[in-house]
């Protein structure tokens, strides 16, 4: 059954109470999976009842929803910071590389976005939210690239694609590499990646 939420009078504590569900939606989703964790199982762990939470999202799909937008809007922040932040476009790129590879090596939040993909083979609305949100990633990778200041300009566009798609597969396969190798070293993997993705990030001669 569909639900409505509510307006709310306080708009700063409305959004405290969704962040509040969210987080605890998110530990669910992470220790139960999507359709492990129902309503109920959320609203225990949010500390709010069912239909509390009802008043601020009209169901579970709303809550992956707003999850999703929470990832994109940090993502877009990140890119952003890269864009105002002067000097030597690729430097800027490289000297990220940490913090991306802690994001994609971070176990707790890899649980959730497995869960978010494995719920995408079965739900085609999550499915668009998840494609909507790589095509403005690629879409902001790729202003970075071909951009003012950006060390691709003039490569053909096809080709600029092409590297954009081998940058996140390596940096989306850092999650596998760690599940499957706990003992992976960080401090020689960023050794590695880092004369990698400046490769990626230059015209070839």
């Amino acid at each position: 059954m569909t639900q409505k939420t509510k307006r709310h009078n306080d708009p700063a504590l409305a959004e405290a109470r969704r962040n509040q569900v969210l987080c605890a939606a998110a530990d669910c989703f992470r220790r139960k999976g999507y359709h492990g964790a129902g309503m109920a199982e959320i609203s225990k762990t949010a500390g709010m009842s069912a239909g509390h939470i009802y008043n601020y999202f009209a169901s579970k799909e709303a809550i992956i929803e707003s999850i999703v937008e929470r990832d994109m809007e940090e993502m877009f922040s990140i890119f952003k910071e890269f864009a105002d932040k002067p000097g030597d476009r690729v430097t800027v790129l490289l000297d990220g590389l940490d913090r991306g590879v802690e994001r994609h090596t971070d176990l707790n939040q890899g649980a959730l976005d497995l869960e978010m993909l494995a719920e995408a083979a079965r739900n085609e609305k999550v499915a668009n939210l998840l494609r909507g949100s790589d095509t403005h990633a690629r879409d902001s990778m790729r202003e970075l690239l071909v951009g003012e200041r950006g060390p691709l300009q003039g490569t053909a566009l096809e080709e600029v694609n092409a590297r954009i798609e081998v940058m996140f597969s390596v940096m989306g396969g850092l999650l596998l590499r760690k599940m499957l190798n706990p003992d992976l070293n960080i401090n020689e993997l960023h050794k590695a990646l880092r004369p990698a993705m400046k490769t990626l990030l230059l015209p070839f001669e």
